[in-house]
C-alpha cells in the first residue's frame, strides 16, 4: 500500500519540474507573505525590484511548474493576506487562465482580530481557488458537515424529513418569454397536497406565478413532474396579493447529502490560528508561528475523491500532510500527499531552533514522522529532485 504522506527536502523550483506531469489532484499552497520584510525563502528572483513586482516574480515559475503537474480536472488553492491578494489574482489569471478562477474565499483565522495593527482588526486571509481546466474540473464545493438536520423542518410518518422549496423558479430571467416550454398548467390539492399534470378529483388549475402575480415558470419540465409527483406537494400560502394555490417540491434529508460551501469559512468550522497552534504543539512542540489549521485543509480535500493526490509545495510546518493523514483515518481514504519544503535555517533562538529544528525543513519532516507515528500511513523521505518522486514511483 503506498505510504499516506511522502516529504521532499528541496527547493519547490527545482523538486516540482521532476514531480510527474498532471499527477496531481489537488494543490494547496501557505506561501511565504510578502509582509515588506525578508521572504523566508531566497532566491536571486526579484533582487533590486520593488517589493511587489520581486514577490510576484518569486511566485510565477512556481506556480507554472504547479499547473503542469495538476491533472486537468484538479485545482489549486493559494492561502494569501492583504498584501499581495490583488496581485496574486491577476498572477494567477495569467497563469491558469482567467476562465478558470473558481473563487476568493475569505477565511476567518483570527476571529479576535489582530489588535497591533492601524485602523481596523484583521481576521481574515483569502484562498484563491482555480481549476487546472474548469470544464472537467473534479471540484466538489460541498460538504455533508454543512447540512443540518434543522434545515429540513418537515416529517412525515415514516420519519423522513424534507423542506418545502418553490417548484417555481424564482429567478425572473427565466419566464415564459424566455423559457416557454416551462409555463403549462398544474392540478393540485390543497386538501390532500396531491399534485398531477391532468385533472382530478376536488383539484385546483396552478400556474407558476411570482409574488407580483406575473407569470412565471416551473423548474421541472411536465414529464419530470409525472414522474416524480410524490416529491411534490400543493399548498395554500399568503403571498404579496393574498392567498393563493402553489406547488412546492418536497426536498428530502437523506444519507450522503452535501451542501454548498460558502465564500466566508468560520474559525469555528475550519480552525484558527490558535487552533492550528496548539495542535501543532500537541504533536510536535511549540515550533513554527502561524501555522494553518488541519481543518481548513481538510474541507479542501472533502472537495475531492478519496483517493486523490495531494500536493504542497511551500509545506511549512506539514499542515497538509497532518490533515491528508486525519482525512483517510476518519474515512478509510488512500489519498496521497506529497510535501515540499527549503532546508532555510530557522531563526537563532526561535522555538524551533531552540528544539534543534535547524531548518523549516526539519520541522516539516518532524511534524510528518510525528504523524505517521500517532495516526498512521507511513511516510517516505527523500532530498532533493529525483526523477522518480511521482506518487507512482517505484
Amino acid at each position: 500500500m503506498e505510504p499516506w504522506n511522502t516529504f521532499i527536502e528541496g527547493d519547490n523550483l527545482e523538486v516540482l519540474p521532476t514531480l510527474e506531469r498532471a499527477s496531481v489532484d489537488v494543490a494547496y499552497i501557505d506561501p511565504p507573505y510578502n509582509t515588506g520584510s525578508e521572504f523566508a525563502y531566497v532566491d536571486r528572483r526579484g533582487v533590486g525590484k520593488d517589493r511587489h513586482r520581486a514577490w510576484l516574480e518569486f511566485m510565477r515559475p512556481r506556480l507554472e511548474q504547479a499547473r503542469e503537474v495538476l491533472r486537468a480536472s484538479g485545482a489549486i488553492f493559494v492561502s494569501i493576506d492583504d498584501n499581495e491578494v490583488a496581485h496574486l489574482r491577476l498572477l494567477m489569471d495569467e497563469v491558469f487562465g482567467e476562465r478558470n478562477f473558481i473563487a476568493q474565499v475569505v477565511v476567518n483565522l483570527n476571529p479576535k482580530g489582530r489588535q497591533l495593527g492601524n485602523f481596523f482588526a484583521t481576521s481574515h486571509e483569502y484562498l484563491l481557488v482555480y481549476a487546472r481546466d474548469i470544464a472537467v474540473c473534479a471540484l466538489d464545493a460541498s460538504s455533508a458537515e454543512m447540512v443540518r438536520a434543522s434545515d429540513f423542518p418537515h416529517e412525515l410518518a415514516d420519519g423522513r424529513r424534507f423542506r418545502y422549496l418553490p417548484l417555481r423558479n424564482t429567478n425572473k430571467k427565466f419566464n415564459p418569454v424566455t423559457a416557454r416550454t416551462m409555463h403549462y398548467p398544474l392540478w393540485g390539492s390543497p386538501a390532500s397536497g396531491r399534485v398531477a399534470t391532468e385533472p382530478f378529483e376536488d383539484a385546483v388549475e396552478v400556474f407558476p406565478v411570482f409574488g407580483d402575480g406575473a407569470p412565471a415558470v416551473w423548474r421541472w419540465s411536465a414529464a419530470l413532474v409525472g414522474a416524480r409527483e410524490d416529491d411534490l406537494a400543493c399548498r395554500t400560502i399568503k403571498g404579496r396579493l393574498g392567498e393563493r394555490v402553489d406547488i412546492f417540491q418536497r426536498d428530502w434529508l437523506h444519507p450522503g447529502r452535501r451542501k454548498k460551501l460558502k465564500t466566508i469559512w468560520l474559525a469555528e468550522e475550519v480552525g484558527s490560528t490558535d487552533t492550528a497552534v496548539a495542535e501543532l504543539k500537541q504533536i510536535v512542540g511549540h515550533v513554527f508561528e502561524s501555522p494553518k489549521p488541519t481543518g481548513l485543509v481538510r474541507r479542501i480535500l472533502a472537495c475531492f475523491e478519496p483517493d486523490a493526490v495531494v500536493l504542497d509545495f511551500f509545506a511549512g510546518s506539514g499542515t497538509t500532510g497532518h490533515a491528508t493523514a486525519l482525512a483517510n483515518a476518519a474515512d478509510g481514504g488512500t489519498r496521497h500527499c506529497i510535501s515540499i519544503n527549503s532546508p532555510e535555517p530557522t531563526r537563532a533562538g526561535s522555538n524551533a531552533a531552540n528544539a534543534g529544528l535547524a531548518t523549516v525543513s526539519a520541522i516539516t519532516r518532524a511534524r510528518l514522522a510525528a504523524v505517521a507515528e500517532a495516526i498512521g500511513g507511513g511516510l517516505v523521505v527523500r532530498t532533493g529532485p529525483s526523477p522518480a518522486v511521482g506518487p507512482d514511483a517505484d
